[in-house]
């Protein structure tokens, strides 16, 4: 009996769980399956559609099991797994598995491959969200947005170091959103605006802090034609991938850009170009529509948050994915960089989906509590 009435106490709990937030991710996780099953029938990656569902599989137990735990408590410990985290970045630069020229990855038993800097991201919303919410009240002064940047900072340097740009560009928005919440004054912003710009045309003519090809991948998609076999392929089949679905698309496992191998990583990266090719102008509209819902329900958690740090907490995850979303759609585009930043709930890959459902679940645990003194 005292079993039943703990299950009976946890599944009460779930009644402000967001269930509609679920249902849309849920969709979300479908449409991935489906497309990466369709977009490596034919490749050597066939079969990684499984994989996927086990990933998604395991990642809605963990935002299940994150969801009932008091995000207060995660605050409370958010010291500790920054230090963590910085501890497991330096890890990775000494004895981190090297593949293609970058250490990114902690080989662990039983053949796998743990990626820290994507849960230090997780790690960053819960950090920033504690430093911002003992501010509240007060005028933010130059001192605190330093540190705020320290804070940042310092692990954006440790996983550029690896090197991975593209993880490192994903830490910067949950700065940006906590400084915005936390009442930065438009004087201050104007300031950092102009001295990032001075910083980063330094940095570019300076060659020290990016390598000469991920410069060439930031400059590549203005003319990709330029180098059509080097940096700018990839952007050029990508855009005839988009460009040849029309409409209504070729139909799945129909797309020649896709099936031939022309498009490069179709199920991770170039994920959305593959759903362009097959399904069209519908298929890519009905997409993003359904991240718009998705986002809707995730500001509307923020706004209902019992206190400030749940909405810096949700509005943190909303930051990451929004950021993420408009990379990954601009660079299938060709209106911005290749970076590899993962679609999130739609490309292939363990760490990318554990991190979405584990901050999912951050969000379902503020809107469990929001009425909750």
């Amino acid at each position: 009996m005292y079993s039943v009435r703990i299950f009976m106490a946890r599944f009460s709990s779930y009644r402000d769980f967001d269930w509609m937030l679920f249902v849309l991710v849920l969709l979300m996780s479908v449409i991935s399956v489906v497309e990466i099953y369709s977009a490596t029938l034919h490749t050597k990656f066939h079969g990684f559609h499984q994989k996927q569902i086990e990933f998604l599989l395991v990642g809605m137990a963990l935002m299940f099991i994150v969801s009932l735990i008091d995000y207060h408590r995660l605050i409370d410990i958010a010291n500790w797994a920054y230090g963590v985290s910085i501890v497991s970045l330096l890890a990775v630069l000494v004895a981190g598995t090297k593949v293609l020229g970058a250490r990114r990855w902690i080989k662990l038993p039983g053949g796998i491959h743990f990626q820290p800097s994507e849960w230090v991201k997780l790690v960053l919303i819960v950090a920033v969200a504690r430093y911002f919410w003992g501010l509240v009240g007060r005028e933010l002064t130059w001192k605190d947005i330093g540190k705020a940047f320290a804070l940042v900072g310092v692990p954006m340097l440790l996983v550029l170091k690896q090197p991975d740009l593209g993880t490192t560009m994903t830490y910067a928005p949950i700065l940006l959103v906590g400084l915005f919440l936390g009442g930065i004054r438009v004087k201050q912003a104007t300031i950092l605006v102009l001295s990032f710009l001075l910083f980063l045309g330094a940095a570019w003519e300076s060659g020290k802090v990016l390598k000469p090809y991920q410069k060439a991948r930031l400059t590549s998609f203005i003319h990709p034609e330029n180098d059509p076999r080097g940096a700018g392929y990839q952007v050029q089949q990508s855009l005839i991938a988009v460009g040849s679905g029309g409409i209504w698309g070729k139909g799945m496992n129909k797309g020649t850009q896709t099936q031939g191998d022309f498009l490069p990583i179709p199920y991770t990266d170039f994920i959305f170009a593959a759903l362009c090719e097959e399904h069209g102008f519908v298929g890519a509209a009905l997409v993003l529509l359904l991240y718009f819902l998705i986002l809707m329900r995730l500001i509307q958690n923020a706004q209902t948050a019992a206190d400030p740090a749940g909405t810096f907490l949700v509005m943190g995850v909303v930051a990451v994915i929004v950021f993420q979303i408009a990379v990954n759609v601009g660079m299938v585009a060709g209106l911005m960089p290749v970076t590899g930043i993962p679609l999130p709930l739609l490309s292939y890959g363990g760490s990318s989906v554990f991190f979405t459902f584990l901050a999912l679940g951050i969000v379902m645990n503020v809107r469990m509590r929001r009425f909750v003194n």
